[in-house]
């Protein structure tokens, strides 16, 4: 036989050498729980993964950091009381965010600091945006949506990432930013969120669940592919300087399609849902978790990810280390 794949297979050097996809610590974002108080506290529905203190958020992000993750990601479990129809605590420069912004890039000026841009922490109708008489309100919402990017970038953000799926969103927090002296501020889009079910231990974390109905009147259809494209085109035109899929795992082909189709770079959220699967089946002992978090992640990033935002960021740097 003249062709012998196999070849190319015979050792671990041969295998090395050939590879065309490898993971490394600088492909993740690692997204991190912040609360008030002293205390870090455990979340049941996600092992492994807590709600820290601004100080042991500053502690854990400083250890990813250490070992080459570059790029953390905030999302804050707010007091019910501070939570409003109009989440007005979203934009609140005194409020958890801003201040775990300025603690980290305190403590780490190259650390890489998202933030999440996004209403259902703060919003008493746990949704994305403002709720009247049932509906979801746009523009009120994009409003609201771009004081809370300024007040990021007010606090140190490097990256400001809008989550909602309002429409012209984008357009609404870059021109504010600009108009503010936030020209080098990023906006990494969240372009393609779809209405998944696998967000269920993301919102127990946060309790920010919808107190009524479902997020399917903004977040997109599950079935569809391209009406991802038009989302990343427009984000696009609006000035993102990055777009996302969300999920990751069960969403590859939309990965693959928005590379094809932007000049941007592309990032993808390994979910918590993805996350508890693997880290049930590994812990009932019915899966190798570390074999099975490098494979699913190298899939992600193999149908085109850039970035990847993954709850196991800190462990795989470790791992790769």
């Amino acid at each position: 036989m003249h062709h012998r794949p196999r070849r190319n297979r015979k050792s671990a050097g041969v295998r090395n050498l050939v590879r065309e996809v490898t993971l490394s610590a600088h492909d993740f974002i690692y997204p991190l729980f912040v609360q008030e108080g002293d205390e870090n506290e455990d979340i049941a529905a996600m092992p492994g993964c807590k709600r820290w203190s601004i100080a042991g958020l500053v502690q854990e992000a400083g250890e990813a950091f250490a070992l080459g993750v570059p790029a953390v990601v905030l999302f804050p479990a707010v007091a019910e009381n501070l939570k409003n129809s109009t989440a007005d605590e979203s934009w609140n420069p005194e409020g958890l965010i801003p201040r775990a912004v300025r603690a980290l890039k305190q403590a780490y000026p190259e650390l890489v600091v998202v933030t999440d841009v996004a209403l259902d922490p703060y919003n008493s109708d746990g949704h994305d945006g403002v709720v009247e008489n049932g509906a979801i309100l746009n523009d009120e919402s994009v409003e609201i949506l771009s004081k809370q990017a300024l007040c990021h970038a007010e606090a140190g953000a490097d990256i400001v990432s809008p989550s909602d799926m309002m429409d012209g969103r984008v357009a609404a927090i870059r021109e504010l930013l600009d108009s503010k002296g936030y020209e080098g501020v990023s906006i990494l889009s969240c372009t393609a969120k779809y209405a998944s079910a696998y967000y269920g231990p993301f919102r127990g974390a946060l309790d920010s669940a919808p107190k009524a109905g479902d997020k399917k009147t903004y977040q997109m259809d599950y079935g569809n592919v391209r009406e991802s494209v038009r989302e990343a085109i427009f984000d696009e035109e609006e000035g993102a300087d990055m777009i996302m899929v969300k999920p990751a795992g069960a969403y590859l082909d939309i990965i693959v399609r928005l590379k094809e189709v932007s000049t941007l770079p592309v990032a993808a959220y390994q979910v918590s849902g993805e996350y508890l699967m693997i880290k049930s089946a590994a812990q009932a002992g019915w899966l190798d978790e570390k074999a099975v978090v490098l494979e699913s992640l190298t899939g992600i990033k193999r149908a085109g990810a850039d970035i990847i935002l993954s709850y196991f960021a800190k462990d795989v740097a470790a791992w790769l280390k």
